[in-house]
């Protein structure tokens, strides 16, 4: 009998959350797997208030992301795995998959 071969994942289902404590309207989750959009991707807030956005991803490999609040505040990720410095003087949420 062949040896059975361990077939990777395509993507892998990342969730990006925030607080129940974010005031905000709405949430769009801008990152390199969306172009950084803030139209293709807004986040549900649920029932206990916080807010969530399930995103497949591609392993192997790291992105970095942010949150656009309202269409005009930039949040990071609170539990980001690590952050990193963007061409506009802040720093970007990194999630490594």
């Amino acid at each position: 009998m062949p040896a059975k071969r361990a077939v990777k994942a395509k993507t892998v289902d990342v969730a990006f959350t925030l607080p129940a404590d974010v005031q905000a309207d709405s949430v769009a989750l801008c990152g390199e797997f969306n172009e950084w959009s803030p139209e293709k991707l807004l986040l549900e807030r649920k029932d206990d208030g916080t807010w969530l956005a399930t995103v497949a991803l591609k392993p192997g490999r790291s992105y970095r992301y942010r949150y656009l609040l309202d269409g005009q505040r930039w949040e990071n990720a609170w539990g980001a795995e690590s952050y990193v410095p963007n061409p506009y003087g802040s720093d970007d949420s990194v999630v490594e998959v």
